[in-house]
């Protein structure tokens, strides 16, 4: 983070503000580029692994023969080394572009990769309450010293019922906000069927496509989800929410809330 001078219209004065950094983050696999991500370079180890599960590069850490991170002039390189088996799999879902931070879809190169079918989530299991997710819609900005310092970041944070925040990742983008936390979550050893994922943003058919991939049973966000996302995840049997001026909507799979 760096300081910048700029203006305020509030008093005739120039002021100092921290602004993010956003640097390019290469994912690659055998020495092959799979994509080139503008990301916060913070908790780039957690990014990479979460992006790697959640765009089925790799489906657990027997996939992966070593991984680690280098820091280059122009940005910072993530690499993976997969075992051949895996390698050889790896073709179908290839991202050939550099994704902004505002796509989580960039690169994908057919339509059916960008709607690539999801698996059935398990009706049972893990229940929430309204008040616990008012309580972690409170909890999740403490756990965002980056927006504090700069006032421009998203965060994705993991809600346990009954324990709330249980660790948190923040970045310039709501789709790596998202990869931080789940990557996160594996390298923690953190049961994704056991909470929901909160995120200070709309929902996007990649967020719906990415918790449930990661084995996450719901999501809920500050704002509203698309069609798309609410029919994605309705199929999927993911559980979407948002809040709306302070209410909780239910958008998909209500079963899971248990008022």
């Amino acid at each position: 983070m760096e300081a910048a001078s700029r203006l305020s219209n509030t008093y005739p004065r120039a002021v100092l503000a921290s602004l993010p950094d956003e640097v390019p983050v290469s994912i690659t696999c055998n020495g092959s580029s799979q994509a080139v991500m503008m990301a916060t370079p913070r908790d780039v180890e957690d990014f990479a692994w979460g992006f790697a599960l959640s765009e089925g590069f790799i489906q657990s850490p027997d996939d992966v023969d070593w991984f680690d991170v280098l820091q280059h002039d122009n940005g910072i390189e993530a690499r993976f080394w997969l075992k051949a088996e895996r390698a050889a799999d790896l073709g179908a879902r290839r991202r050939k572009m550099a994704g902004p931070v505002g796509c989580g879809l960039c690169g994908i190169d057919s339509l059916q990769e960008a709607m690539r079918p999801l698996p059935r989530m398990e009706a049972g299991g893990v229940r929430f309450s309204f008040a616990a997710m008012h309580e972690a819609r409170v909890e999740l900005r403490a756990h965002q010293p980056l927006r504090d310092e700069t006032r421009g970041l998203h965060a994705a944070g993991f809600m346990h019922p009954g324990l709330g925040i249980l660790l948190a990742r923040e970045d310039v983008g709501r789709h790596n906000a998202l990869d931080k936390l789940c990557g996160a979550m594996f390298r923690c050893g953190i049961e994704t069927a056991a909470g929901a994922a909160i995120i200070t943003s709309r929902i996007s058919v990649d967020l719906v496509q990415k918790c449930v991939i990661s084995g996450i049973p719901a999501l809920i966000a500050m704002s509203t989800p698309t069609r798309a996302a609410v029919a994605v995840a309705e199929a999927a049997g993911l559980t979407l929410a948002a809040f709306n001026h302070g209410d909780i909507e239910i958008y998909a799979n209500a079963h899971r809330i248990s008022d």
